[in-house]
């Protein structure tokens, strides 16, 4: 299938990248970064998805993977209206199967800074309207909500030991997802389910889940 990824330099983008071309997909690649990979079966434009009159003329998309994204740096701009000039340029038309937005677990919780969460949250309610428009294709839009990964944008709290040990006193599974776990749900997602759609699917280790319920001991 042809597989249009934003923001495959690095991350998230590039792991799911790597496991569609392993699976033997056509990928696209859009990122204002200079390419990573190298395969045969791998394209890449570079470009700020921002900017409309940039976005490439890529006909027959399959799959859309709405994965670019920023943190304090014009989220809302790059987060949320990018991500839907893209879509609404890529994705509504015959040939699309599905729309996978990363979102983020903080859509659900507010804990995170106030434009990020709020660039987030309009994903979420965005990511149902496709799903309603795009159904008459028969194809799903959904989106994926990670809590911590380990990439690059995390390292400050990654390296630092104070701040790692309280993120995982609220984490139940005591640990982050690596940018391959994330892959495999969003090919999980849009290849291998043909019937969720409009929904928000939580991938966070059950940081979200997690309360602080002080009692004396029985």
């Amino acid at each position: 299938m042809k597989v249009l990824i934003t923001g495959t330099s690095r991350g998230i983008g590039k792991a799911a990248a790597v496991y569609f071309l392993e699976k033997g997909h056509t990928v696209i690649g859009i990122d204002r970064h200079e390419k990573t990979i190298e395969h045969p079966l791998y394209s890449h434009y570079v470009c700020d998805i921002r900017n409309t009159e940039m976005l490439p003329d890529v006909c027959g998309v399959e799959i859309l993977v709405n994965n670019a994204g920023t943190q304090n740096e014009n989220d809302i701009d790059t987060n949320l209206k990018a991500l839907i000039k893209v879509t609404e340029k890529y994705a509504l038309q015959p040939q699309i199967r599905s729309v996978l937005n990363i979102g983020s677990a903080c859509a659900h919780t507010g804990s995170e800074f106030p434009e990020y969460c709020a660039s987030k949250g309009g994903v979420l309610a965005y990511t149902k309207n496709v799903a309603i428009r795009i159904a008459q294709y028969g194809a799903t839009c959904n989106s994926i909500d990670p809590g911590g990964v380990i990439t690059e944008l995390n390292e400050c709290v990654i390296n630092s030991a104070e701040l790692w040990n309280k993120v995982m006193d609220e984490t139940p599974l005591k640990r982050w997802a690596t940018p391959e776990e994330i892959a495999e749900w969003i090919y999980f997602m849009t290849v291998t389910n043909r019937f969720c759609t409009g929904q928000n699917i939580i991938v966070d280790g059950g940081e979200s889940i997690n309360f602080h319920f002080i009692w004396k001991e029985q």
